[in-house]
């Protein structure tokens, strides 16, 4: 991605192109929401700077127009609405700014995961601190089976000095002040109800002392609280990354399974949100936004293995949830025989999904190169006679179902 390449050419074409679909069906095509603040005003028309920007990327020879999950690409002031003054365009701010200097201010959709993903944290030579993935796995847990959002201090405090003293497995003392006032610092967690400005997470007595008096109400960000609480796409992709950056050569296992985690897919229901089978189908734009998710992640994972002892190759939870999704429910092999009618106990289909290339023999973690298929024709895939015809069939069938369900065409894979 390089907005520097974006001229004032690119930028009109994607202003005329808005004018022809209407405003709705524009941010729509493009995955986009409706800016809420930074508006582009041009020729006497009001337009969604971010999503004219990523539009106009499209114009670009041989490009692709930027997703909201773009990673680095925001619509702040300081990104697509400064990029389109920098062009010469006017830029207007609607609605109130945040609240003062200690209170996070509302960032989109890919700025939150973002920010959730790319965490900065204490580090050693040798790895990194578990005290904030601890805070937001049990935070996202929470999310997810329809808790409230905000605590008090004494009973966030203590859930988490549990969490800490169990899984610290890193020698994290139970001091869950430290990763709460980071991750407010961060913009994803929110505290209510304090008498002087929140403190910031260096120093020892001093934080401490700040959460004894203070007692602040508190939780994640009411938007990062509504992403968890209500898309699976965004939990899977956030569990990835939080699993893969930080509980490497760990088993983060007992933790997920006592923060409500270690069991999260698609095919399980999410009761806390009164979900039916069919809720996790995912639109275009949504796909295209896992992807990118996936891609982003794939080109720091690609070839690598876990460092336990089955060493085996890392897996995105992401990219087995876009598949399914995609397949909408039925075998993706345009030979199947018959699928079985029969289904879960959650009344899911009874699909496994599968890398056409191994991942051993350089396969890509990417639903454009995976296939939901049968349990028989899995075992075609696996060990029939007819496997290897079978595999070039599936592979041209991945890539055809990725296009066409808002993908694109795959894209080469990351360097090795």
């Amino acid at each position: 991605m390089a907005l520097s390449d974006i001229s004032r050419v690119e930028i009109e074409k994607a202003i005329e192109e808005c004018d022809r679909l209407g405003r709705e069906a524009f941010l729509k095509a493009y995955g986009f929401r409706p800016a809420r603040r930074y508006l582009l005003v041009h020729e006497g028309g009001q337009y969604d700077s971010k999503a004219i920007v990523g539009a106009a990327h499209g114009f670009l020879p041989g490009e692709r127009p930027l997703t909201p999950s773009t990673p680095g690409f925001s619509g702040g002031a300081d990104h697509a609405a400064r990029f389109l003054q920098r062009l010469g365009f006017d830029v207007v701010a609607e609605g109130p700014a945040a609240d003062g200097p200690d209170q996070p201010d509302q960032p989109d959709h890919d700025e939150l995961i973002h920010r959730i993903t790319h965490l900065k944290v204490n580090r050693s030579a040798n790895h990194r601190a578990l005290y904030k993935p601890i805070a937001l796995l049990w935070a996202m847990g929470r999310a997810h089976r329809g808790e409230p959002r905000l605590l008090p201090w004494t009973e966030t405090e203590a859930a988490l000095k549990l969490l800490l003293q169990r899984h610290g497995l890193r020698g994290e003392r139970p001091r869950p002040d430290y990763p709460i006032a980071s991750l407010h610092r961060d913009g994803v967690w929110e505290l209510r109800d304090v008498t002087e400005p929140v403190t910031t997470a260096h120093g020892d007595a001093r934080v401490k002392r700040w959460f004894d008096t203070n007692q602040p109400r508190g939780g994640l960000a009411e938007p990062v609280h509504e992403l968890f609480r209500h898309s699976a796409l965004t939990r899977l992709a956030v569990l990835d990354e939080l699993v893969g950056t930080f509980f490497e050569g760990l088993d983060p296992t007992p933790l997920l399974t006592e923060v409500g985690l270690a069991g999260i897919d698609p095919a399980e229901p999410d009761t806390g949100s009164g979900r039916t089978p069919e809720r996790w189908l995912l639109t275009a734009a949504e796909y295209e936004r896992g992807c990118a998710l996936v891609e982003e992640r794939e080109a720091r994972t690609h070839g690598r293995r876990g460092t336990g002892t089955t060493r085996r190759p890392i897996r995105s939870r992401t990219a087995r949830f876009l598949v399914l999704s995609r397949s909408r429910g039925r075998c993706e092999n345009p030979d199947c025989t018959g699928q079985p009618a029969d289904v879960t106990d959650d009344d899911h289909p009874i699909l496994e999904v599968d890398h056409v290339v191994d991942l051993t023999r350089g396969g890509r973690d990417h639903p454009s190169q995976m296939v939901a298929l049968c349990p028989n024709c899995h075992a075609v895939k696996t060990r029939g006679r007819t496997r290897e015809a079978l595999r070039e069939i599936l592979l041209r069938v991945a890539s055809e179902r990725h296009a066409d369900s808002g993908g694109g065409a795959a894209g080469p894979g990351p360097s090795r």
